[in-house]
Formats: structure tokens, C-alpha cells, sequence
């Protein structure tokens, strides 16, 4: 055992470092609750192991990044990286909350919710007249 930690803690480390090329941050703004589904992308031959897991993850149901980056069992930070990667490649698209997962659409409930979400948080907004 070293004097900053164990041999496994360290080589999980080097790891993830290699996993994300270095990076710390990802290119996408995700939040542990985003959910992703996959997209007709496919992860790049130069992606690491992890992107085909992730994207057949997904390709099975709807994941959350949260519960990718459990599934992984690799940091969230590190999921986020790899999950931004795939969306630049197309090879996952961010699920959105009452669309068809067949055709992708956002229902008129959910703009309906949407308006009126935005409506409260932005109530002295100025109202633009509906186009028709």
C-alpha cells in the first residue's frame, strides 16, 4: 500500500483518467436525471468499451446518467464524459419526458406543461402573440 492509497484505488484512477483522454468536464451540460436513449449513431472505433456498453444500455430502455454511471460503476464525472461523446457521435440522444419513444415527438401536454412551467418561473415575461 502506498503512503496516498491502496494499489486498486490508485490503478481505478489511472483508469478513469485514460477512460475520459484526461478530460474533466464534459462538452454537454447533464445532470445525474437526464435520460438518454440510444440514437442511430454508433460509438467511434477509437471509444472506449464503456460507450458500446452505454449505448446497449440504452438501446434496451431509457437510462438516467446517474444510473449509467452506476451501472458502469465508474464516477458520474466519467460517465458524463462518455455519454457527451456519444451524443456528438449521434450514438445517444437525450430523452425527452413525454415524447414517443417511436417517433420522438413532445406531446401537446408536455408543451402545454412546458408553457406553462416557464409562465411561473418568468411571470413578467412579455407575451408574443401565437403565430397561425
Amino acid at each position: 500500500m502506498s503512503a496516498h492509497g491502496s494499489t486498486a484505488e490508485e490503478s481505478a484512477f489511472v483508469r478513469t483518467y485514460t477512460l475520459t483522454g484526461g478530460r474533466t468536464r464534459p462538452r454537454h451540460l447533464l445532470s445525474l436525471e437526464t435520460v438518454l436513449e440510444a440514437g442511430p449513431g454508433r460509438p467511434g472505433p477509437a471509444q472506449a468499451e464503456e460507450c458500446r456498453h452505454i449505448v446497449a444500455l440504452c438501446r434496451e430502455h431509457r437510462r438516467s446518467v446517474a444510473e449509467l454511471a452506476g451501472l458502469l460503476g465508474r464516477p458520474v464525472t466519467a460517465a458524463k464524459i462518455l455519454v457527451s461523446d456519444l451524443l456528438d457521435a449521434n450514438a445517444l440522444r437525450v430523452a425527452i419526458a413525454g415524447a414517443s419513444p417511436d417517433d420522438g415527438r413532445c406531446t401537446t401536454q408536455l408543451l402545454e406543461a412546458l408553457s406553462a412551467a416557464l409562465r411561473r418561473k418568468y411571470p413578467d415575461a412579455i407575451a408574443y402573440p401565437q403565430a397561425g
